[in-house]
């Protein structure tokens, strides 16, 4: 019987969070936590999902079509979307699902699931078109955004897809480069307070997105993406107050992104100043998007405290993870007050080289 051991890395995003949605770029990178998918060839006509670490199990006929979707059902829709691509399952598998991304905490356990299936699916059953990291990670933002009309972005199939340390142009034409395969002292912390995803990325991206809609009638030549902090005055001037936040913090995470990947090509990493610009970065998260909680921000003051060079909120916030950057050799200092400030998790973290099929027998 043929059995595939499918693999997929969590990600954590370094600069960007929030803007992949409003055409902006993103830093993010994979991290050495990941989602093992590993599959064994049967003869029932079924794929039987046994998803231990939840201790459930999904029963799929592999000849379903799925004409109607539930919400947040990602191992239909990916077949869905295969289909359309030549994917077309003509055999059962047993599958077994487990993995080291801890649910619900902003490293895209989610993302990571799906990919890891759907890299299974198109190893098993083939399709019409060449399969490059690029095609895997378009699957996966078809699958999970597009197909169920949620309000995301790119970010986390693309930086999981591609892996090392990515960065992601989302405005037409879009575009991604990696930028480096390597990041020393990175360490992650989990506050073990659960995130809420859509319904907070909906708000935010919604009045985010009014914003500009009204900044676009009274500025012919209004374009987001060449805007800087010097114009914010001139352009707040014609926004309701309550959307002013959402303005500055687009532009303002925007900068620091810009500023980030200027560090980022530079020959001899500066990490130092990759953390002061982290900083800034979770700044905006916490004081104009207010995505943080208590225990996030104390979470990163102990991080700071202990000589992290920077620290900031993961993804959609409210909840959720951090990221620091700790000078090398002192992680463990950085997991300890972590820890001690209440995180239920912390670790250091490598960057991974992305979605991959790890063995074929």
């Amino acid at each position: 019987m043929k059995k595939i051991i499918s693999l997929a890395p969590g990600r954590t995003c370094l600069f960007g969070d929030h803007q992949d949605y409003l055409g902006l770029p993103v830093i993010a990178c994979a991290i050495s936590r990941s989602i093992k998918l590993t599959a064994v060839q049967n003869c029932t006509g079924v794929f039987k999902l046994s998803m231990v670490d939840i201790d459930q199990i999904r029963i799929i006929d592999i000849n379903e079509i799925f004409s109607e979707l539930e919400p947040r059902d990602y191992f239909a829709s990916a077949l869905r979307v295969l289909r359309r691509y030549g994917c077309i399952p003509n055999v059962g598998y047993d599958i077994t699902v487990t993995g080291d991304i801890p649910i619900n905490s902003g490293t895209s356990s989610s993302s990571a699931l799906l990919l890891a299936w759907i890299n299974f699916l198109v190893t098993a059953f083939g399709v019409n078109e060449e399969v490059t990291p690029e095609f895997i990670s378009k699957m996966g933002y078809l699958s999970e955004v597009v197909e169920h009309g949620e309000p995301g972005g790119m970010m986390d199939h693309y930086s999981i897809g591609v892996g090392n340390v990515v960065y992601i142009n989302t405005v037409s034409p879009f575009s991604f480069t990696v930028i480096g395969k390597q990041l020393d002292g990175l360490v992650t912390g989990v506050s073990g307070v659960p995130k809420e995803t859509i319904g907070l990325i909906g708000e935010l991206k919604g009045n985010a997105l009014l914003a500009i809609e009204i900044l676009k009638e009274n500025f012919k030549d209004f374009d987001l993406n060449t805007t800087e902090i010097e114009d914010l005055k001139k352009y707040c001037d014609f926004l309701p107050d309550r959307l002013i936040p959402y303005f500055k913090a687009a532009v303002k995470n925007h900068h620091y992104t810009k500023m980030a990947l200027i560090e980022f090509q530079k020959t001899s990493l500066d990490l130092k100043k990759i953390g002061e610009l982290m900083n800034g970065h979770h700044a905006v998260l916490r004081d104009l998007l207010k995505i943080t909680v208590p225990r996030i921000d104390a979470m990163i003051d102990a991080a700071l405290k202990a000589g992290a060079y920077g620290a900031k909120i993961v993804g959609s916030g409210g909840g959720g993870s951090i990221v620091a950057m700790a000078e090398p050799g002192k992680e463990s200092q950085v997991v300890e007050a972590m820890l001690a400030a209440g995180a239920v998790a912390a670790y250091a973290v490598n960057v991974d080289p992305g979605a991959r099929i790890v063995n074929t027998f």
